[in-house]
């Protein structure tokens, strides 16, 4: 049985319907205008069906988005990644995609609305950050911002399932490297010495990490959808439905975990004896106002458990380098069994499902994300899922995208590799070479602490750019350990001044997408380690986890310089050496050609 269903997951709905019925609540409520985010009460980027409130209205099932439905209007605000995506998905004569953030919603709403409209929000919906920064770019519009008691969009969605209530699990202090109470007493003592009394704790992985459990709440991010409160003696109160907890489970908590019904989260704000410490980018706004309503101080600072859980200790790492010599030798059983056949008798589900298949026999517990297989021009799409109705026949001189992870018990993976289907297409080896020159690096680099993700990710398009060319997303993300597989804070980007620290594994993927033809990306995970350098300096550089060939048909081998080839010859011999022993012979012949050496002298 698959871990990807490939049915459309908007297919067949009546979206101008329900944008109908929306207005008509908007009408009886007095609001002008409603904002519907992707997110739910935790801001992940995944969300259970019952939080899927974007894609039920407009069809757009992306992960990053929102829409603005007015009297006449219903902006659907998306980013570089989905522009492509979203045309498919969204009803045209309804639903007008909006280039966001190029285009902000304020201006939008200024078009849309007359002074004195009433802009609705869900304050459960929407951090602290999102909404103070809103409300002072329509300071002077007239417009007011009113945060409503029940989100009329839930009005009106008459089958919307119940919450998720997936059994969790203990996750193993021998892979996660600490206690759960070590880490307790270790948040709880940076409580006590910044003056604060308690902490919420809102995003369901920093709880995970926290207490060292594990969830199934929503597919492909091993989480338990919860909030919860420490208190800085270390005991913390667990909001969560109890129904997820055998009794394994309560032990291993212990005695100073109370594990509470999520609907007691809010009186017991009310309760909290300040300062509660609240980070205003991850919290609900409406956590705020409850606390607000009972005048408890604020301690306005980031998640405790942000960055620790960002820094990843020996045995985490441990636990990664292991997930990803298995994800490997299943990455290249996965491609040497795409180049014996022929390309014409495949589809791109047939790929996702033979490498699902093999990650099973690997160890994973489930895919880190829907795999994104793209063949030809559906590779354009940065975060293609392939579906019944959109599944491509593959075809010799076709370029492929492949980009896919797994749950493993002991770490996250997440590669994309792209590759030719016989000839490589002419047109995609200066691309091509450009975004692995790119990725090659970003590798190499050495730079000093800190340092953050805006000062290096020029250094993955730079050629790209000689060329004319680029991407519209980040070139890395940060990625959890047996985590989610998108993990905040650390990433590389053109926004992002975070200083990057060791221990934080990111993911190194320069692309470049021609819509209509093909897309390319290649992405190896990178743990940031400690360098050498001289006294008194402090240096960190990049260690390569993702151990699978990179397609050499697509390389310009004459446009690269004689470090570059020197970089990917010891990169394929490290591929070679760790995951020939745990192939067979026919996939062990296929990977010796696919990393032997570039036979071309060096420019």
């Amino acid at each position: 049985m698959s871990f990807q269903s490939f049915d459309d997951p908007a297919g067949g709905a009546d979206h101008p319907a329900r944008l109908s019925a929306l207005r008509d609540r908007l009408t009886a409520e007095g609001l002008d205008a409603f904002v519907v985010p992707r997110a739910d009460a935790h801001q992940g980027e995944y969300v259970a069906d019952a939080d899927a409130r974007l894609a039920w209205l407009t069809g757009f099932a992306g992960s990053a988005g929102f829409a603005i439905v007015t009297a006449d209007r219903a902006g659907v605000f998306i980013d570089g990644r989905y522009r492509v995506q979203v045309k498919a998905q969204v009803d045209p004569a309804h639903f007008t995609p909006v280039n966001w953030p190029e285009t902000k919603p304020s201006d939008w709403l200024r078009e849309a609305l007359p002074a004195g409209g009433r802009l609705g929000f869900d304050p459960w919906l929407h951090t602290q950050q999102e909404i103070e920064t809103l409300d002072k770019a329509l300071a002077d519009s007239g417009i007011g911002l009113i945060a409503v008691d029940r989100n009329p969009l839930d009005a009106i969605w008459t089958d919307r399932p119940a919450p998720p209530v997936g059994r969790a699990r203990v996750h193993d202090d021998a892979v996660a490297g600490e206690t759960a109470a070590g880490k307790r007493a270790r948040l709880a003592a940076q409580l006590r010495q910044d003056g604060q009394a308690a902490a919420l704790l809102t995003l369901p992985d920093s709880i995970s990490w926290l207490l060292n459990i594990r969830g199934s709440d929503l597919p492909k991010n091993p989480v338990v959808q919860s909030f919860a409160v420490l208190s800085d003696d270390g005991h913390v109160a667990l909001f969560a439905d109890p129904e997820k907890f055998d009794d394994a489970l309560r032990a291993h908590l212990g005695n100073q975990v109370a594990i509470l019904h999520p609907e007691g989260l809010a009186p017991a704000l009310l309760d909290l004896e300040g300062p509660v410490r609240v980070d205003p980018a991850t919290a609900p706004e409406a956590a705020f106002r409850l606390l607000e309503d009972a005048n408890t101080q604020i301690a306005r600072a980031s998640d405790p458990a942000i960055l620790p859980k960002a820094r990843k200790n020996a045995a985490e790492l441990d636990g990664m380098r292991a997930a990803h010599r298995r994800d490997g030798v299943a990455m290249v059983r996965l491609l040497a069994w795409l180049d014996a056949q022929d390309p014409a008798s495949l589809t791109e589900i047939d790929v996702v499902e033979h490498l699902e298949s093999l990650r099973r026999e690997a160890g994973i517990l489930d895919i880190s994300f829907d795999t994104i297989c793209g063949a030809g021009p559906n590779g354009a799409i940065v975060h293609y899922r392939v579906t019944r109705a959109s599944n491509r026949r593959l075809a010799r001189g076709e370029v492929l995208l492949i980009d896919s992870g797994g749950q493993y018990p002991d770490g996250t993976t997440d590669i994309t590799r792209t590759v030719a289907l016989g000839n490589p297409l002419p047109d995609a080896i200066a691309p091509y070479t450009a975004v692995l020159r790119g990725m090659i690096a970003l590798s190499r680099a050495r730079f000093p602490q800190g340092v953050g993700g805006a000062h290096l990710d020029a250094l993955a398009r730079q050629h790209l750019w000689a060329q004319g060319l680029d991407y519209d997303h980040g070139t890395g993300h940060g990625v959890g350990a047996a985590l989610c597989v998108h993990e905040g804070p650390a990433r590389i980007s053109r926004v992002s001044t975070l200083p990057l620290e060791a221990g934080m594994i990111l993911s190194n993927e320069p692309g470049y997408y021609r819509e209509g033809a093909f897309g390319i990306r290649i992405e190896n995970l990178v743990a940031i380690n400690q360098a050498e350098a001289e006294p008194g300096r402090a240096l960190l550089e990049f260690e390569t986890l993702t151990l699978c060939p990179i397609d050499r048909r697509l390389i310009d081998v004459a446009a690269l310089s004689r470090d570059e080839i020197a970089w990917l010859d010891a990169y394929h011999a490290q591929v070679r050496d760790t995951l020939s022993p745990h192939l067979d012979d026919d996939a062990r012949q296929w990977l010796d050609q696919a990393t032997r050496p570039l036979a071309v002298s060096p420019s």
